[in-house]
């Protein structure tokens, strides 16, 4: 996707290649994973060794008998430092202690009990101002490799010097590579042309997900905006066929119009 203008009732997308399409609605569920962050660690930018987000790590085998450090508390650093812990002499930096919650409890999953319990879609993004963190999910694996120190959780180091980082407790070593599991946030490039879609740093604008400057516009995967599974978008089919121009758009040469006829977000924004 190339862009989203606003066109009479609807919107025109453009594509790679010079296409478009017509729709009424648009769901922009690009957002999530786009652009990787990188926090403003103290001495970040001097730091002689290797530097990488979770976004570009692909495996333990460069980093065997080294020392790293992953930055982050949630199921991405977790899972990155127990494996590295295999090849590395490994930390897990984090700014307070790793939460865990049960993969399988009582032998289901626990995305199963969510959907049968109705919590699934339970709304606490707009009852909390400040929604807790996620905690890890484990089969037991995880919270073993870390109490016995493979990998050793570590609270935030205070600084990085050179090739050196600075611990809490003073001590201070040499590290070899930081891999940042620091999340990320919202890549929204193509609807920077609707006005009011995306704020100045290119967050989306939205109530429950929803655009209230553009009616028909949707976001999906903002995290807690509704429910724990906002970052999904089930049952989208859709139907497109040729004709003339939609209702409440001007005549003239027409794309071909796209219209959601069965889009069923667990955020509830569709129903516009």
């Amino acid at each position: 996707m190339v862009a989203v203008r606003a066109d009479g009732a609807g919107f025109t997308v453009e594509v790679e290649g010079g296409g478009q399409l017509w729709s009424r609605a648009v769901v922009a569920a690009s957002g999530s994973f786009g652009r990787p962050h990188r926090p403003d660690l103290p001495g970040l930018e001097a730091f002689a060794g290797q530097v990488l987000h979770a976004a570009d790590y692909r495996g333990p085998a460069p980093f065997a008998g080294q020392r790293v450090v992953v930055v982050g508390a949630g199921n991405s650093a977790v899972q990155i430092a127990a494996e590295l812990a295999r090849e590395s002499r490994t930390s897990l930096a984090t700014r307070a202690p790793v939460k865990f919650a049960r993969q399988h409890p009582l032998g289901k999953d626990l995305h199963f009990r969510l959907t049968r319990t109705g919590l699934d879609t339970a709304p606490p993004g707009r009852l909390l101002k400040t929604p807790p963190a996620p905690p890890v999910l484990d089969d037991g694996r995880y919270r073993a490799a870390l109490a016995v120190g493979a990998p050793d959780r570590r609270t935030m180091f205070t600084r990085l010097t050179d090739g050196r980082g600075a611990w809490a407790d003073g001590t201070a070593e040499r590290l070899d590579a930081l891999i940042l599991a620091t999340g990320y946030r919202p890549h929204l490039p193509y609807l920077a042309g609707l006005c009011g879609a995306l704020d100045p740093a290119g967050h989306p604008h939205h109530r429950g997900g929803a655009a209230p400057a553009h009616r028909g516009l949707a976001f999906v995967g903002l995290e807690w905006q509704r429910s724990p599974s906002s970052n999904t978008l089930r049952g989208g089919r859709p139907r497109c066929r040729s004709g003339g121009p939609p209702p409440g758009r001007p005549p003239g040469p027409q794309p071909t119009p796209c219209l959601l006829s069965s889009m069923c977000v667990n955020i509830d924004v569709c129903r516009m």
